[in-house]
């Protein structure tokens, strides 16, 4: 299954975004394995600070279940300074619906 959405930086935050995920903490890795997730690229809209990301899952509920663990609050946590997130810190995402694909 191939998951993608939206989010977004704030202003000038492009570079530490990318910083921070070049040097993504190996615990994260491991939780977005373990939680079916391979594949993942994130890109920027340059114009627009809109991040588009790109991911193949195992399974929806499996997924999900990767939100609520304590790493990935902790990264949460730690990116909630440069981009839009939600009161409990995790990101503002909006899934995009699938139109094509090709193999």
């Amino acid at each position: 299954m191939i998951k993608g959405f939206k989010m977004k930086l704030y202003e000038g935050m492009a570079k530490e975004y990318e910083k921070r995920h070049n040097e993504l903490w190996p615990e994260m890795v491991d939780m977005i394995h373990e939680h079916g997730g391979k594949n993942y690229s994130i890109f920027l809209d340059k114009e627009t600070n809109v991040l588009f990301g790109y991911i193949e899952i195992e399974d929806e509920a499996k997924w999900a279940k990767g939100a609520d663990t304590a790493i990935n609050r902790k990264w949460w946590d730690f990116m909630a300074d440069i981009m839009e997130t939600n009161p409990d810190n995790s990101p503002v995402a909006v899934d995009l619906e699938m139109l094509f694909h090709l193999e």
